[in-house]
């Protein structure tokens, strides 16, 4: 089970959303992180056959997904950010309406279906019409769908958009139970959706995979470089303006800041454990400038 990336390139306009990415994936949960425009949609949409690429290629066991056509998208599931369903359906109909489009047996879908509307929490609703679902109901009901072909890849694509606290625990705890023996394939914005549940973390930014790896590897690079320190409410600008700031809390004394800077920003800066919304920070978050802060 492999899914190889070999120098992906993809343009709109003279602009590459996807440039010359390459990368393995295998059996486990991967996080695909990055800002909105970073280009995680175009790359999902290229693993899933929706789009080709302009150069490289991408392979499943050695072979072109593109050649394999029809036998490569059978192993394939897929939750767009916006999938599409009709309102009128109730979840049950639905899912066996995507059974068949799959071409799945009546007597398969039938069973995959009641096996997974279980599995989501959807068992009172699933005489529900479609429209009459929450937002984190519809999701659910997303997942499902591209489960229900029991695939062997499983791409979803910020998967947790507008869903509330609740419904994402919901979610990264439904995701670890569908993992086992699958490659599973997360992009979001959303650090805490693959914290805890990510083998790997590619972190994406504009077009390009900037760093890889396991989170504590990850975090590594990061130990002695993460700070917390207090200032007096008149210093908080002139710091956000020279340090990549993660955290601004109000105390009594005056503001508590979470600092990212290589070294100790001043003599009451107290070490921290990196946390992986840190890293994020460190490759996304806006460049510090130079500045005399005199704390």
């Amino acid at each position: 089970m492999e899914l190889n990336v070999s120098h992906l390139t993809k343009e709109f306009k003279g602009a590459a959303a996807v440039d010359d990415v390459s990368y393995t994936l295998r059996a486990g949960v991967y996080g695909l992180l990055g800002v909105n425009g970073a280009g995680k949609t175009t790359l999902m949409r290229m693993l899933c056959t929706l789009i080709k690429p302009d150069k490289g290629c991408i392979t499943w066991d050695g072979k072109d997904i593109f050649e394999l056509d029809g036998q490569y998208r059978k192993l394939l599931g897929y939750l767009p950010q916006d999938f599409g369903y009709y309102p009128d359906f109730t979840v049950q109909d639905y899912l066996m309406y995507v059974g068949s489009i799959k071409g799945m047996r009546p007597a398969t879908a039938k069973q995959r279906t009641a096996r997974l509307i279980k599995q989501v929490g959807l068992e009172k609703e699933k005489k529900k019409k479609m429209k009459k679902l929450s937002g984190g109901m519809k999701r659910r009901v997303g997942i499902a769908q591209a489960v229900l072909n029991n695939p062997s890849i499983l791409i979803l694509d910020e998967p947790t958009a507008g869903l509330d606290p609740n419904e994402r625990i919901r979610f990264r705890n439904l995701i670890s139970e569908l993992a086992r023996d699958r490659l599973v394939l997360l992009s979001t914005h959303i650090v805490s959706d693959v914290e805890y549940i990510a083998n790997e973390i590619l972190l994406m930014k504009d077009g390009k995979i900037c760093v890889a790896g396991t989170p504590e590897e990850l975090l590594a690079p990061m130990r002695g470089q993460v700070w917390s320190m207090d200032v007096s409410k008149n210093k908080t600008g002139a710091c956000r303006r020279a340090y990549k700031v993660a955290n601004v809390k109000t105390t009594p004394e005056g503001i508590n800041l979470r600092i990212l800077s290589a070294q100790r920003p001043s003599e009451n800066a107290l070490p921290q454990e990196p946390a992986l919304e840190d890293v994020f920070l460190h490759y996304f978050g806006e460049g510090a400038v130079e500045e005399d802060v005199s704390i």
